[in-house]
């Protein structure tokens, strides 16, 4: 019996990259869904089911042996959801309601046996604090255009990271997958050791 094949059904290249370093190689096939259906639902809910999502919707084009990750990160502050800035002026909005304070990112995740059809999906959550900011390091922080692409339009990785005062929980769910209770679900949900 030959290696399974993993499919990651997400465009992000940190998710990508965090895969690789646990020695994962995946395809990758973004998955075609629309995302706003699931706006208003609580963080939580909203990121596992876009997980579920995107992994089922790429699934479907796999059989035999093929694992499916589905992925969704969202960060969350005072009960308002922020996603990828649209443009400039909201990259600085986030980034200003972000400075001094503390915020939760939650990423969703996702597995689907392509063979049973079996898909199980939960949700990591992780708090975040921000040291205090001047409008001279937001500006110049944009300027970078690594917030550009990014929920809340911060990259812990990056040069976000100068930002970042204090974290509680999983350093690689701010990234955008949760690597130990990845692996976790996959050996104990579909029985796969990543060594």
């Amino acid at each position: 019996m030959g290696k399974p094949l993993f499919v990651l059904a997400s465009a992000s290249p940190r998710r990508k990259q965090l895969l690789q370093s646990i020695g994962l190689s995946a395809q990758i096939i973004p998955a075609n869904i629309d995302e706003d259906k699931l706006k208003g639902l609580p963080p939580e809910k909203m990121v596992s089911q876009l997980a579920m999502l995107k992994a089922t919707d790429v699934a479907r084009s796999f059989k035999g042996e093929t694992y499916v990750i589905g992925a969704d990160t969202c960060v969350c502050l005072d009960g308002e959801i922020l996603g990828k800035p649209h443009n400039i002026a909201d990259a600085k909005r986030m980034l200003q309601m972000l400075s001094g304070k503390k915020h939760t990112v939650y990423t969703g995740y996702c597995v689907v046996d392509c063979k049973s059809g079996n898909a199980t999906s939960k949700c990591e959550k992780t708090e975040v604090k921000f040291r205090t900011l001047s409008e001279k390091e937001i500006d110049a922080y944009i300027k970078t255009r690594e917030p550009m692409d990014k929920a809340g339009a911060y990259g812990i990785q990056g040069k976000g990271s100068i930002f970042i005062e204090k974290i509680e929980g999983d350093y690689f769910n701010v990234v955008g997958l949760p690597l130990c209770a990845l692996s976790q679900m996959m050996r104990d949900e579909f029985g796969i050791e990543l060594w």
